[in-house]
């Protein structure tokens, strides 16, 4: 370890070293290397992170609810929030129509 870095140094095998590990690697029935088409079908991990894109876009906004109005939401358990604008969009669904 450098005296200047607390990170460790990363020494590159050599040329022989490098052939060394790649046929033992390929030797390994178990450890093959991924075809071209196996290759061509991987997905970058960051596209795969996170929660899945929703159908409907929706904005983040800062509100005040009544204390008893959040913890009934709450009491339903995980999900109380989508739970809570479903509630919201019905009573808009509702109150559309007669308008």
């Amino acid at each position: 370890m450098s005296k200047t870095s607390k990170h460790h140094t990363i020494l590159m095998p050599s040329v022989e070293e490098d052939k060394a590990i790649t046929a033992a690697a390929r030797s390994d029935p178990d450890a093959q290397p991924l075809t071209p088409k196996q290759l061509k079908a991987m997905v970058p991990l960051r596209t795969l992170r996170g929660r899945p894109r929703s159908e409907s876009k929706k904005l983040l906004v800062s509100v005040r609810y009544s204390p008893e109005v959040i913890e009934y939401f709450k009491s339903t358990g995980d999900g109380w929030q989508a739970l809570m604008d479903s509630v919201l969009r019905k009573y808009v669904a509702r109150h559309s129509r007669s308008t």
